[in-house]
């Protein structure tokens, strides 16, 4: 049963995942197949950017998890969608009466390169989210050489997403 929020509520959740890189491609990133010769590996289709996200919205509403919701122990899990995965967390969160009002992304990679894919990336993540692209900020960075990124074996996301009480309008949101 969800609870009444107060309109001024917010949460602030913090979400970090990485994978590492192997062949094939494509590379999934954001909901957005790049083309690659190597794509994230993990259980599910290994989008570190969705799965980051993920994390931060459920640590928001104290709601458990990725690893909580989709187990790495599960078949049903093997391969799964990460984008449909962030529907089920965002759906999660508003039968709790929360809403997503804004994430904000780093993905840190010295490949690819994230200015060319940043605009699909938002849209694709903002409708999973149930909000606008202007609620979603996507940052590229790199790891300058350094350590297991650097090296070019994989890839790191680190994600921070604002929930607010469901009952909070966007009038309110912009005050």
């Amino acid at each position: 049963m969800s609870e009444q929020r107060p309109a001024g509520a917010q949460r602030t959740g913090i979400g970090y995942d990485s994978h590492r890189f192997e062949p094939p491609g494509p590379l999934i990133l954001g909901g957005v197949p790049i083309p690659s010769d190597v794509h994230l590996h993990g259980h599910s289709d290994g989008d570190a950017a969705a799965h980051a996200i993920t994390d931060a919205i459920l640590g928001a509403a104290t709601a458990g998890d990725i690893g909580e919701m989709f187990s790495d122990r599960d078949p049903a899990n093997e391969n799964r969608d990460s984008l449909e995965m962030l529907r089920a967390a965002v759906a999660r969160v508003n039968a709790d009466a929360w809403r997503v009002a804004h994430v904000d992304l780093v993905i840190v990679a010295e490949r690819p390169r994230i200015a060319s894919h940043r605009e699909l990336m938002r849209e694709r993540l903002s409708q999973a989210l149930g909000v606008s692209p202007g609620d979603v900020s996507i940052k590229g960075k790199t790891n300058e050489g350094m350590g297991w990124i650097g090296r070019g074996d994989g890839i790191a996301c680190i994600a921070v997403a604002t929930l607010i009480g469901a009952e909070q309008t966007n009038a309110d949101r912009s005050r």
